[in-house]
C-alpha cells in the first residue's frame, strides 16, 4: 500500500439515520454522545441557520496545495461533507467557488475544512455550506500528493471515511459511523426530556429547583444574603 492513495470506495451509515442526527443538531449530539466528537471550536461557518449531517469523505493534503481537493470531488456521492484536513498548518484559501460548483453538482451537502476558504460571498450565493477555521484569498498550488478517504485528525478529532459529520451554527461534531445508530436514539431521547424541562421552565420554575441544585450549592459553602 503506497503512503499517498485514494480510496475509491467506502461505508456509509444509513442515510435516515444521518438526516436524523442533522435534524438534532450539533449541541444535542454532542451531549447525546457522552460530550465526544466536537473538534476545535475555532472551526466555523461561514453562513448562518443551516443545519446538516452527511459521510465523511476525507483528504489529507499538503498545506497550501488543494490538489488532493480536486481528486476527492470523483468519490463523492449525493448527501456527502468533504472533510479537509492538512499535514501542517496551513491558512490558505484551499477551496473556493468552482470547486464549489462541481461538487454541488454530485450532491455534496458541505465543506469543513482545517484551514481556509476564499469566494465566500460566492459560495453563500450558491447555497454551499462550508465550516473552516480561516477565510483567507491567499493561493494554493496543485503539485504535492495527498491522500483522499484515509483515517485524518479534524480539529483534534479522528475522523474515519463514512464516519458522520452533524455540523450547525454552534459548530461541527463527528459520530463514529459504528455508533449512529445509538447515537441518535440517546439524541432523540434526549429532545424528549428537553422537551419537557422546556416547558417547566416556561410555567416559572427555576433550574436551580427543577435540576436540584439547591443542596449542591449548600454542599459547595454558597451562601445567601439579604
Amino acid at each position: 500500500m503506497g503512503q499517498h492513495r485514494i480510496v475509491r470506495h467506502i461505508q456509509r451509515a444509513d442515510a435516515d439515520m444521518i438526516a436524523g442526527l442533522g435534524q438534532c443538531g450539533s449541541a444535542t449530539v454532542h451531549e447525546a454522545q457522552g460530550r465526544r466528537g466536537f473538534v476545535d471550536a475555532n472551526i466555523r461557518p461561514i453562513q448562518k441557520d443551516r443545519r446538516l449531517a452527511g459521510s465523511a469523505v476525507t483528504v489529507s493534503c499538503h498545506p497550501g496545495d488543494n490538489l488532493m481537493i480536486h481528486a476527492a470531488v470523483e468519490m463523492c456521492q449525493a448527501g456527502d461533507v468533504l472533510v479537509v484536513t492538512n499535514t501542517a498548518p496551513s491558512s490558505h484559501g484551499m477551496f473556493g467557488e468552482l470547486i464549489a460548483t462541481s461538487l454541488m453538482s454530485r450532491g455534496v451537502q458541505a465543506l469543513v475544512i482545517d484551514a481556509g476558504v476564499r469566494d465566500t460571498s460566492e459560495l453563500r450565493q450558491l447555497g454551499f455550506a462550508a465550516w473552516s477555521r480561516f477565510v483567507s484569498c491567499q493561493g494554493t498550488v496543485k503539485a504535492s500528493p495527498g491522500s483522499v478517504n484515509v483515517p485524518v485528525v479534524l480539529g483534534g478529532v479522528a475522523v474515519d471515511p463514512g464516519d458522520v459529520i452533524v455540523a450547525d451554527d454552534d459548530g461541527v461534531v463527528v459520530v463514529k459511523r459504528e455508533e449512529v445508530a445509538s447515537v441518535l436514539e440517546q439524541s432523540r431521547a434526549r429532545e424528549v426530556k428537553e422537551a419537557a424541562a422546556r416547558a417547566r421552565l416556561a410555567a416559572g420554575e427555576l433550574g436551580i429547583d427543577m435540576y436540584g441544585l439547591r443542596s449542591l450549592l449548600d454542599s459547595l459553602g454558597v451562601t445567601y444574603e439579604n
